[in-house]
Parts: structure tokens; C-alpha cells; sequence
């Protein structure tokens, strides 16, 4: 049984004295992560946490609004 489609696991991140963390070179490239990058970092207790780019969840929010303008109120 393989992983499902567009899935990965790039390993697992120390953290450091200082609190950071070295993303995987395969993720970087994958994801087109640049040295000076802004990432954005989202957690939930249950769940954990997620590292994006902020534009994700800039996408994310305009198709949203998007839809509530296509709704009628």
C-alpha cells in the first residue's frame, strides 16, 4: 500500500537551543521554500502544527470570499 498522491514525509526536524528547525532540503525545493522566506505558522492543540506559506492561506481566504459573494444573502 503506498502513500496517497501529492502526500510526503520528509523525516523528522531537531529543534534547537533557540527554538529552531532545519526544513528538509526535499521539502524546500518541493515547496519552493527560499533562504529569507516568510513562513506562517498555524497550531491547533488537538492536531499540532502547520508551517505555510502565507500565500496558502491567502488563496484560501479569497476563494472563500469569492464563494460568499456568488451566495445571495
Amino acid at each position: 500500500m503506498g502513500k496517497p498522491r501529492g502526500k510526503h514525509i520528509f523525516g523528522t526536524a531537531k529543534v534547537g537551543e533557540k527554538g529552531q528547525i532545519v526544513i528538509p532540503k526535499e521539502a524546500r525545493t518541493l515547496f519552493g521554500v527560499q533562504p529569507g522566506d516568510t513562513l506562517l505558522i498555524l497550531g491547533d492543540e488537538q492536531t499540532g502544527i502547520i508551517v505555510t506559506k502565507p500565500e496558502v492561506i491567502e488563496d484560501a481566504a479569497m476563494k472563500i470570499f469569492e464563494e460568499m459573494e456568488r451566495k445571495p444573502q
